[in-house]
C-alpha cells in the first residue's frame, strides 16, 4: 500500500507500483471505440503509461498535453493515458484539444488495472479512481521506470520518464 495526498490530506492506494526490471502486469483496458487493448498489443514498442485520476482535472489534462507534445518526437513509442474516465470523456477531451500522439484507455469496467498496478485509491475523496503515476516499459514489456507521484495535485517528472526510454 502507498500513501498519496491531495492538497496535503493523506489517503491510501491498493498497493505499490510494480518493480523496475519485472514484466509489467497484463491488463484489459477499454479504447475510445469500446474495444479492448491488452499489454501484448504493444509488444515491440516502448510504452509510457501516464496514469491519473481524471482527464477533467487541470493537472491530469496538463500531463496528457505534455506527453502528447513529447510523444510526437519519440520513435517506436506509445503513450497510454490511463484513467477510470469513460472512453467518451477521454475522446471528447483529446478531440477538443487536438491531441493525437497519445492513446487513451479506460479502466472503467472493473478497475482491474488500478488494482494490478497498485494505483487504485481505496479511501478519501477520490476513492476508486487511480492515483497519479508513470510507468515506462521497454519493447518486451519490462518495467524500466516508475514514479508514483505522492501529491496528486503535482505533475510527474516528464524529463526523467522520457529519459528512461533512451536507456538500453
Amino acid at each position: 500500500m502507498a500513501t498519496v495526498t491531495l492538497h496535503g490530506t493523506a489517503f491510501n492506494t491498493s498497493g505499490s507500483l510494480p518493480n523496475i526490471g519485472e514484466k509489467a502486469p497484463d491488463f484489459a483496458l477499454t479504447t475510445k471505440d469500446l474495444n479492448t487493448k491488452k499489454l501484448e498489443d504493444y509488444k515491440g514498442s516502448k510504452v509510457v503509461m501516464n496514469i491519473f485520476p481524471s482527464v477533467d482535472t487541470g493537472v491530469c489534462a496538463t500531463s496528457v498535453r505534455t506527453f502528447n507534445q513529447e510523444a510526437s518526437e519519440l520513435e517506436n513509442t506509445k503513450v497510454l493515458c490511463i484513467s477510470r474516465d469513460l472512453p467518451f470523456a477521454q475522446t471528447r477531451f483529446c478531440g477538443a484539444e487536438g491531441l493525437d500522439n497519445v492513446e487513451t484507455l479506460s479502466d472503467f469496467k472493473n478497475g482491474s488495472f488500478g488494482k494490478a498496478y497498485g494505483v487504485d485509491m481505496i479511501n478519501g475523496p477520490m476513492e476508486t479512481l487511480h492515483s497519479r503515476a508513470v510507468v515506462v516499459l521497454d519493447e518486451n514489456g519490462t518495467i524500466k521506470y516508475t514514479e508514483h507521484i505522492t501529491e496528486i495535485a503535482e505533475e510527474p517528472n516528464y524529463k526523467t520518464a522520457l529519459e528512461a526510454l533512451l536507456d538500453d
